[in-house]
Parts: structure tokens; C-alpha cells; sequence
């Protein structure tokens, strides 16, 4: 009679158990990082920075609580040009520390705008990244070897962001862009790193737990039956 119970149990238990779970909402991505600060000096591409041509450029963000990265938007300056791929690193220091993640990303570039007086337009460009997990702190973007249709230099717009950027190139030594290292300013560039916080929202795990409190009633009363 007690195993019969049990097994009629178990599909009552496995039924409740999925609906408890998919009443947890999928995470989705969103905007972990923002460095979208005033672009360029009033709309200038005089204020923005080479990432092809052997030059390369670093910009620090932080993640508050621990997250899966999985793309990032940023602005260029092109002139007649689209950037198609470009190479990317995620470390723990400006050029160097702990390597997390690299690869070359196809780029999808959309044009933005004209810009009154100045011969380059503005692009914002976006690269997927595969579901790169860290935990929470502070970390650099780093972006080098961008290909353009033309073959023209492809410039990161610089912001007022709160981000630290530094760059090198050319055989030259790493160089702090807001002139003191470890700084914040007008010169760290613009962009977003997108993805999903690893911390599910504090109502679902209310839910969940309530779910599986009254799944335990509910065994206990059909074992006692």
C-alpha cells in the first residue's frame, strides 16, 4: 500500500515542480555597464580614438553582482566606411592581468548620423560575446584590429564617462587617455556591455520557495494517507 502511495505521488510532485519553476521569469539581457557619457566633445570626431591601424584602446567597467556577458554597443567615427569585425578582450588590467575572454566579432554597423562640420559620421556598432560569465568588479574592455570595408581608420568616440581608458599602439607604451592611471574622464570612450545579472529577482525565489513548501505539505499529506 506505501509504495503504491509513492508513486502516485510522483507525478503530482513532478507536475507541481514545473509549474513552480517556469513561474520564475527567464532572465533577460540588459544593459550591465554604461559609459554612454556626452559624445565627443560637442559631436567632434577630433576627440575620438584609433582601434585599427595597430593602435588599441582599453576601457574599464564594473559589474555590480555577478553576470553573463553577451554583447556590447558602442559609437565610432567612420568617414564614408563601416566597420565589419573587430577584436576584443575582456582582462583584469589594462593590457594584462587575467585574460577572461577574447575573439575576433562580426559587427553589425548601423549608421547614425551626419554630423554638421566634421568630414566623419557617426556609427553605433554592435558585437555579440559568448556568454562570458564574471563575477562582480571591475574589469577592461579592450578593442584592436577593426576591419572597415574601405580600409579607412575606424575612431572609438571618447566621453564623459566613468570609465578608465587607456591606450597603446604603434610600439608604444600604455598610456592613460584621461592623464593620470586608474582616472576617470573625458576621454574614456563610449559604449554599453550588455547581458544578464546572475541574480534572479529576490520574488522569484519567494515563489519558488512557497512552491516547494507546499509541494512538501502536500508529500507529507499523501504519505500519511
Amino acid at each position: 500500500m506505501m509504495n503504491r502511495t509513492r508513486h502516485s505521488v510522483l507525478p503530482v510532485l513532478l507536475f507541481c515542480l514545473v509549474a513552480v519553476m517556469g513561474s520564475i521569469p527567464a532572465l533577460a539581457d540588459s544593459t550591465l555597464y554604461d559609459n554612454t557619457g556626452p559624445t565627443s566633445y560637442g559631436y567632434n570626431s577630433n576627440g575620438a580614438f584609433a582601434i585599427n591601424g595597430g593602435l588599441e584602446i582599453a576601457d574599464s567597467f564594473t559589474l555590480t553582482s555577478n553576470s553573463t556577458l553577451t554583447g556590447v554597443n558602442l559609437i565610432a567615427w567612420l568617414k564614408s566606411d563601416a566597420i565589419t569585425s573587430v577584436d576584443w578582450l575582456i582582462t583584469g588590467t589594462a593590457f594584462g592581468g587575467n585574460l577572461y575572454g577574447s575573439g575576433t566579432a562580426s559587427v553589425t554597423d548601423i549608421y547614425f548620423a551626419p554630423v554638421p562640420n566634421d568630414s566623419y559620421d557617426l556609427h553605433q556598432e554592435t558585437f555579440s560575446l559568448p556568454g562570458l560569465s564574471l563575477t562582480a568588479g571591475t574589469y577592461y574592455l579592450q578593442l584592436q584590429n577593426a576591419v572597415t570595408v574601405g580600409g579607412n581608420t575606424a575612431y572609438w568616440d571618447a566621453s564623459n564617462g566613468l570609465s578608465d581608458a587607456v591606450g597603446a599602439g604603434d610600439g608604444s607604451s600604455p598610456s592613460d587617455l584621461n592623464g593620470v592611471v586608474g582616472s576617470v574622464g573625458t576621454n574614456s570612450e563610449t559604449f554599453q556591455i550588455i547581458g544578464t545579472n546572475a541574480t534572479p529577482e529576490p520574488s522569484s525565489f519567494l515563489l519558488l520557495g512557497s512552491g516547494l513548501a507546499g509541494l512538501a505539505g502536500l508529500i507529507k499529506r499523501k504519505l500519511k494517507a
